[in-house]
């Protein structure tokens, strides 16, 4: 079962797990308010996300990824 994006197609944008570094740079680019950021934790807002993928280009350590197949709950 995949996680659906605002627009209603499959959610593309996933972080990789224990690799971010909590710097914020993706949740400042993002236009639809999909990244959640709390002291060391962060989540993409399924229901915000829009797989614009401006989180992507933003982050200086590549740890969100654009899957091609889509994500898997």
């Amino acid at each position: 079962m995949y996680r659906i994006a605002k627009t209603g197609a499959k959610l593309m944008i996933e972080i990789l797990p224990n690799k971010c570094d909590f710097c914020g740079c993706c949740v400042g680019v993002c236009p639809d308010d999909a990244i959640e950021l709390k002291e060391a934790e962060i989540r993409i807002i399924d229901e915000n996300c829009t797989n614009c993928s401006k989180c992507i280009w933003a982050c200086p350590i590549e740890v969100i990824k654009f899957n091609k197949e889509g994500f898997l709950k």
